[in-house]
């Protein structure tokens, strides 16, 4: 590879950012220990565990770990697809049901 050519990104899964994320907050560790350790940059691990604070200052209540901050996101993209999906089904029903009866 020449000096002026770019490493192809990699990209992590959720779970894979979760556990990492999860690793920086429940040990306390810096950031680079972590990153260095996982075979990622310490940029990225920096913005995923930003992004897990601040995501957790504007929610009430006791603070998520990682791994149930992931649940919960999950959960309410299901959660809107379910209704998504729903709200279909119930106006396709009043606009083609007239045509069998």
């Amino acid at each position: 590879m020449t000096s002026n050519e770019k490493k192809p990104k990699r990209s992590f899964s959720p779970q894979f950012r979760a556990e990492a994320v999860q690793l920086v907050v429940t040990t306390g560790r810096p950031v680079k220990h972590v990153a260095d350790e996982l075979g990622i940059a310490d940029q990225s691990l920096g913005l995923w565990v930003k992004q897990f604070n601040a995501e957790n200052e504007a929610r009430p209540g006791p603070p998520l770990s990682p791994a149930q901050a992931l649940e919960l996101k999950e959960a309410l993209t299901e959660n809107a697809r379910l209704r998504m999906e729903n709200e279909f089904l119930n106006y396709s029903d009043v606009r083609i049901m007239p045509m069998f009866a």
